[in-house]
């Protein structure tokens, strides 16, 4: 039988190496490559065309959110899916809309985190209930926030005016572009598109992407 081809992509040697002896244990299960950042991944996937990619988020060079989006369109057979210790609603939601096959945690169980790599490689989706719940909650806020600006009338709409760099961010934001993203595409320095988003955040009231994306249907 033919084992599952993986890469691990991870910046911490430890991490890394580990999950590369602990894989490679397995008869069906064969580490082809790993990676300590994003770029290198996504190089290793181009070049072996593994099944399966390990992917952490907060990587060098490029993240792992950034890599997931190129893998996807370059080796679209290639599953991702994602490994990292950080239960954060915004990677969880940026993740699952690039792509990714499912969101795995560091500190899972080795044996389940070895089934979720099997179901995933067989073309399951992948949310442990820690994460499920993360991701359940985070829509019912987005629920809320998309009532509560159904609420507002046209008028107060029309009283947020934005400039002309303020829409160019704001068609980005939309798109679904990250930060580095709209830095990219602006020709600005990824620091100054945080500033312009954190304005445009200011000017609508809003905390975060998804109560932008709401509350931006209205105002282009």
């Amino acid at each position: 039988m033919k084992p599952i081809t993986i890469i691990v992509a991870d910046d911490q040697m430890l991490t890394r190496e580990g999950l590369r002896t602990i894989l490679d244990l397995e008869e069906d299960m064969a580490v082809v490559g790993t990676a300590t950042n994003g770029q290198e991944a996504c190089e290793l996937v181009e070049q072996l065309r593994p099944d399966l990619v390990l992917m952490d988020i907060r990587m060098p060079v490029m993240n792992g959110i950034d890599a997931l989006k190129r893998i996807r369109m370059s080796c679209p057979e290639t599953a991702v899916l994602i490994l990292t210790t950080f239960l954060d609603d915004e990677y969880i939601i940026e993740g699952m809309a690039s792509g990714a096959k499912g969101y795995i945690l560091k500190d899972m169980e080795g044996d389940k985190m070895i089934a979720s790599i099997r179901d995933t490689a067989s073309g399951q989706f992948v949310l442990p209930s820690v994460v499920a719940a993360k991701l359940a909650a985070k829509l019912n806020e987005v629920t809320s926030n998309f009532e509560q600006w159904q609420s507002f009338s046209k008028s107060q709409v029309g009283h947020v005016k934005l400039t002309e760099r303020e829409k160019e961010v704001a068609a980005l934001i939309i798109r679904g572009l990250s930060n580095r993203e709209i830095a990219e595409v602006l020709h600005v320095a990824e620091g100054t598109a945080r500033n312009y988003i954190s304005n445009l955040y200011g000017k609508m009231e809003v905390s975060d992407r998804a109560q932008a994306i709401i509350r931006l249907q209205d105002l282009l």
